[in-house]
């Protein structure tokens, strides 16, 4: 059964937090119509202006106390700071159902975790999206438990398929693709940072050096996704020998930029396991 034929009408979702991953998802989910509003509950620990905002926004139901979110949801995703995931999992012990799914977009926090903090053997999948969710462009990294069946696996990937595209993953993979496509975009905003400078000291306006830039990065991103070569052979194709291409990529080996982003990912990556080793 594909993702898509998966009927959400009926399913009621609890959100326990309601930060920017928050907002991103509600806006993805009104776009696509996936749910109603009514269907929707969100809660937080204590900002009840931002309740009320992202309630105004989008017509979904603020909750200043969080029982009524959990009792009265199919589907929980928990959506607070990681320093505050094992408080707010312990204060719902008791609470939570093992016919509930529960949806984790806590960085670093393993399924084992929450699930024992929760004290329930209960369906849970973890995520990884990242920032690009805000305009529907994120890459979610998507994990199960044990617990998790088919059905709900496929309402977890319907949910983030509104925010981008999914990947269903082993849980152990999750810190790489943090390391990759989570941090992934700060890599490519220090790179148009340096493009557009050089740009600028050369001479061009910020603003022409931006979209030049912009539109440089967007072309290579649509050839990649558009032909079947190698990014290496895309990369020679453009190198004529003792040409500028040529130049400039002996300039960026000189400074090991290969070495350079592949030592960035797998820091990161190692940066996400040491981070979520004091979960565990």
């Amino acid at each position: 059964m594909s993702s898509r034929s998966i009927n959400l009408q009926t399913v009621r979702i609890g959100f326990l937090g309601a930060g920017s991953i928050v907002e991103a998802m509600l806006s993805g989910i009104e776009k696509k119509r996936l749910l109603s509003p009514d269907q929707v509950k969100i809660t937080n620990r204590c900002n009840q202006d931002r309740l009320r905002s992202l309630a105004s926004k989008f017509g979904v139901i603020a909750c200043a106390e969080k029982d009524s979110v959990i009792s009265g949801s199919d589907v929980l995703i928990l959506a607070m700071k990681p320093k505050d995931a094992a408080e707010a999992c312990l204060a719902m012990r008791g609470m939570v159902r093992e016919d509930q799914l529960i949806i984790s977009v806590i960085a670093g926090v393993s399924t084992s975790c929450i699930e024992e903090w929760l004290g329930t053997a209960c369906p849970i999948v973890r995520t990884m999206p990242n920032t690009s969710s805000a305009i529907g462009l994120s890459v979610t990294g998507l994990a199960a438990n044990a617990y998790v069946t088919e059905e709900q696996l496929q309402t977890a990937t319907r949910l983030f398929e509104a925010i981008g595209s999914v990947y269903t993953v082993a849980e152990e993979e999750l810190d790489i693709i943090t390391g990759l496509s989570g941090s992934g975009p700060a890599y490519i905003y220090y790179l148009v940072e340096a493009m557009e400078g050089a740009g600028a000291e050369a001479g061009l306006s910020r603003e022409m050096a931006r979209q030049l830039t912009v539109q440089t990065l967007l072309g290579a991103a649509q050839m990649l996704l558009h032909t079947t070569d190698e990014p290496s052979l895309l990369r020679k194709k453009v190198t004529s020998p003792g040409g500028t291409t040529q130049a400039g990529l002996e300039v960026l080996e000189s400074y090991r930029f290969h070495e350079a982003i592949t030592s960035a990912v797998l820091r990161a990556a190692e940066r996400a396991r040491e981070l979520g080793a004091q979960y565990r």
